[in-house]
């Protein structure tokens, strides 16, 4: 209790203003805004990285699918295997799905397209982006929904019809001609990601089936809609049989989330490094007290006061002003991002983006990993400056000071 006692006395002591020795108060100072900064900016960051990766995984997920079977051989996929799928899985939701290539021709403009022939009831199930598309219309054979760019590409209207050519050829005299006809625009979606909204195109199933010249029932690939796809995926593709394969959407895009897990490592570590930049601070403070301070060390060990009450004095010195900076960046922290995400304060182009809002995600695994390894910084940089202050010579120093 009494170890205890004398070194809390002496933290309390060497926290005060020191008039002789100002710099060391500057020092200290200095060294918890940088901490609380430092925090406050990787807190932040972290936040923001997480709520662009999310932002971008929703977009990507959504108009890519969770899961995807497709076949390893050309010939397909077919009903009996739609129905097998169906009956043991009934908590999927399934959208068949024929799909192929074309170019958007309107007087002398022509764009490349990716065209998906579904049934859009099946569809509407499993993509709420097309679902928001088709509400209150009643779709016919050859009509067609169309990305946003699209649509603004060509300026398109309800019900006007637009040419599109198709890769599958048709006899033309002496030649073979690209097939193509006619589809009736009857409204566009708006997903939020350029790549979509300027390829993207939804027409029927049987329109598709009849222009790849299609067998009944056949279709390139089904996409799946499950709460759990990377469980999930590991039941489905033990249940399908050799020809069939299912393939996960953070697969389809895995080199993107792999830059961006990267990304955010990186920056996580270089921010880390303001911290431990201010950590210095903690550092040369408390070196210039123990070295402000040696002839009163000196006589507090000549009294009886024993080394292990200095290092530990000066360890909860420096832990006491790193901490401080950990609690006070932490609320600084938390108050931007309440800020940021109740207030316009930062506004994104949304025709980029997909929102003007700045997308704020601090999850709980971050968090406490910022904290932890600020915390161990601040003990770090605590324990040399603690060490060195029971090395002092008591003779010595009492003798020439």
């Amino acid at each position: 209790m009494k170890s205890n006692t004398l070194v809390f006395y002496l933290v309390r002591k060497y926290l005060r203003f020191d008039k002789s020795q100002p710099f060391i108060t500057v020092s200290a100072v200095l060294a918890f805004l940088g901490v609380a900064i430092g925090l406050m900016v990787l807190i932040i960051a972290m936040a923001i990285m997480n709520g662009t990766s999310k932002e971008f995984q929703e977009k990507i997920s959504t108009m890519s699918y969770p899961i995807t079977i497709l076949p390893r051989e050309t010939k397909g996929v077919d009903r009996y295997a739609l129905l097998a799928l169906q009956q043991r899985f009934p908590d999927l939701i399934l959208s068949p799905f024929i799909n192929t290539q074309a170019i958007i021709k309107e007087g002398e403009r022509m764009e490349g397209a990716v065209v998906f022939g579904v049934d859009f009831a099946a569809e509407a199930k499993i993509n709420h982006i097309v679902a928001d598309a088709v509400k209150d219309k009643e779709l016919s054979t050859f009509d067609m929904i169309t990305g946003e760019g699209i649509a603004d590409t060509f300026m398109m209207e309800p019900g006007n019809k637009y040419t599109l050519i198709f890769t599958q050829t048709q006899p033309g005299g002496f030649s073979l001609m690209p097939v193509m006809k006619r589809f009736r625009y009857a409204g566009s979606f708006k997903s939020g990601m350029q790549a979509y909204d300027n390829a993207y195109v939804y027409t029927t199933l049987e329109a598709m089936s009849r222009i790849m010249h299609v067998k009944k029932d056949h279709y390139d690939g089904i996409h799946v809609s499950c709460a759990e796809p990377m469980q999930k995926i590991k039941e489905i593709r033990a249940f399908l049989p050799s020809y069939l394969v299912a393939v996960g959407w953070w697969q389809q895009n895995g080199n993107l989330f792999s830059a961006m897990a990267m990304e955010k490592k990186a920056l996580f570590i270089v921010l880390m490094l303001i911290i431990l930049v201010a950590s210095l601070n903690i550092i040369s403070s408390l070196l210039m007290t123990v070295m402000n301070r040696r002839r009163e060390i000196a006589l507090l060990l000549s009294l009886g006061a024993s080394r292990e009450e200095i290092k530990k004095a000066f360890f909860w010195l420096g832990s006491v002003i790193g901490g401080a900076g950990i609690l006070f960046g932490t609320l600084l922290g938390l108050a931007g991002l309440y800020i940021l995400g109740h207030f316009d304060i930062v506004t994104l182009p949304e025709d980029v983006y997909g929102t003007s809002k700045l997308p704020l995600d601090l999850s709980m695994v971050d968090f406490v990993s910022i904290l932890v390894g600020a915390t161990l910084i601040v003990l770090l940089s605590s324990f040399y400056p603690a060490k060195k202050a029971t090395e002092i010579d008591v003779l010595s120093t009492l003798r020439n000071e």
